[in-house]
């Protein structure tokens, strides 16, 4: 008998599109099953394209659910939402296999009347999905999400192909370079149009040597552009500039307001944005996802069965202009200049970041890079921003090697063309691992009060992560200045051994991306 499965989940929008993996592995257990899954109305758009589910079902009341349910004669019935509607639903549909994930009600509200906590709530609301399979033996193959899960929401109907596209990425480094895809795909989904960029001073030369991007506006926040006259100085520039459609990858307040104030015909942006009121459109923004592909997600409004491409972690591998081709030449001759030859192999070393929780200890880097040039025979070089200049010097010391101290002496420019030469990146959770992963340079990144969960892993192929398996990670998105609980625990278990064992492996052929438990 070819099992016919009702999934419910009547919440909010995180809720369903969170169900997602759910699908994949019911169809991956039971490949000719039909998947139904019932939903509030406002979000049966969101899975209407997802290649797991054969049908929305959408909730009209009580009675008219149940009546739709039995007419369609399932054999399997999940509840995701287990509250007492549900109940009812499940009661009075006749659906003989039933199941119920455990929803932990009881320790939630006593947490939120009390902040009573409980072993119970430090489980994701996706791993209680999936846990709640294993009473019909279906395994657990797929745990996270990926672009095509979900659409958009569309506010704005009798939309034309737009010809001109303004790109808004007004954050960090990392945030640049993971927004390069999104430009890459706008070229592809819509050929012929103009992509243009509004980003940061500092962010521009990654856009500069972008081919698929035609111009860069930048927004000095903290100059020009700054205060209430420097909103409205931006608004009325990008107003002037006769854009069609403006895809929002920064999430902030400021950002939607700004595009608002432009009078941009066509707004498209994340629902979790303060701003998201402002947009036309929105789409979910999922911590389940990589970086790249919640980006890609921005264009699901215009494709909805847009899916990842192998070719979208390979952003850097293309590049164009005179300005890239004058930063290789640069770097080769300094390679030459400093002895490294053609065929040596170099291993980069980022040991900075912004924020000193992110830092895995100096000395280690330190005893790394001692290892890594007189047992396996590389080249160390290190990279950094001015910043880690000092840091830098007493790394390169305390080695007791001849290292390569490139940092604060590169452009942006020059370090994406050194990437190039790198045969791996040892790295802390930092622009830089970006900058190597877009090349398919193999990169081991050390991530401490940082998960996967929040999506800024190196994304591709042949790349590795060094972490601590402790119950108080993540403790915040992008770190702190000290650890929270005083002990710094996950950057201390995560010892040279470790770091050297992978490096040296990750040296060889490319293998397929991993977690690594110290």
């Amino acid at each position: 008998m070819i099992p016919r499965i009702l999934v419910i989940r009547l919440s909010s929008l995180g809720d369903v599109v969170l169900t997602a993996p759910v699908y994949k592995n019911l169809r991956a257990f039971w490949p000719e099953s039909r998947i139904c899954v019932l939903v509030k109305p406002q979000f049966a758009a969101v899975l209407a394209n997802n290649p797991h589910v054969d049908e929305v079902l959408v909730f009209r009341g009580l009675w008219k659910t149940v009546k739709d349910i039995r007419a369609r004669n399932f054999t399997h019935l999940l509840d995701l939402h287990g509250t007492l509607r549900t109940l009812l639903i499940r009661t009075f549909s006749g659906v003989r296999e039933t199941v119920v994930y455990r929803k932990n009600a009881i320790a939630r509200r006593l947490y939120v009347l009390f902040r009573w906590s409980s072993p119970a709530l430090t489980k994701h609301s996706l791993d209680r999905y999936l846990e709640s399979l294993a009473a019909w033996g279906v395994p657990i193959l797929y745990r996270d999400l990926e672009l095509g899960d979900y659409s958009g929401e569309s506010k704005k109907e009798g939309k034309r192909s737009p010809a001109n596209v303004l790109i808004a990425q007004t954050s960090f480094l990392g945030d640049a370079l993971l927004t390069l895809p999104l430009a890459k795909r706008v070229k592809e989904l819509l050929p012929g149009s103009t992509v243009t960029v509004l980003t940061r001073p500092d962010t521009a030369s990654v856009f500069r040597q972008s081919p698929w991007v035609d111009a860069v506006i930048e927004q000095d926040k903290t100059g020009a552009h700054r205060g209430i006259r420097g909103l409205f100085s931006m608004a009325a520039r990008l107003r002037s500039g006769g854009f069609d459609l403006a895809l929002a990858a920064h999430r902030s307040f400021r950002t939607a307001l700004l595009l608002r104030l432009a009078r941009l015909p066509r707004r498209i942006g994340f629902s979790t944005s303060p701003g998201s009121f402002f947009y036309h459109e929105t789409v979910y923004f999922s911590w389940a996802m990589p970086d790249v592909e919640r980006n890609l997600a921005l264009l699901t409004p215009l494709k909805p069965d847009l899916r990842p491409d192998a070719r979208d972690s390979l952003y850097l591998s293309e590049r164009s202009g005179e300005a890239a081709r004058a930063a290789e030449r640069v770097v080769s001759e300094r390679l030459a200049a400093e002895g490294v030859g053609i065929d040596e192999r170099i291993v980069a070393l980022h040991p900075g970041s912004v924020w000193p929780t992110k830092r895995w200890f100096p000395a280690r880097f330190a005893k790394l890079a001692a290892r890594l040039r007189t047992q396996a025979g590389v080249r160390v070089m290190l990279i950094g921003g001015p910043g880690d200049a000092v840091l830098a010097r007493t790394l390169a010391e305390q080695s007791g090697v001849d290292v390569l101290d490139w940092v604060g002496k590169t452009s942006l420019p020059e370090l994406i063309a050194a990437a190039r030469r790198w045969s791996l990146l040892v790295t802390n959770d930092s622009g830089p691992m970006h900058v190597a992963a877009a090349h398919g340079v193999p990169t081991l990144a050390i991530f401490g009060p940082t998960t996967r969960e929040l999506g800024f892993f190196p994304y591709g192929e042949g790349h590795r992560v060094l972490e601590a398996d402790l119950a108080c990670r993540p403790c915040g998105l992008h770190g702190s200045k000290t650890c929270p609980e005083g002990h710094f625990l996950c950057m201390e278990l995560i010892g040279v051994d470790d770091a050297y064992r992978n490096a040296v492996n990750m040296m060889g052929p490319a293998r397929s991306p991993e977690t690594v438990s110290p």
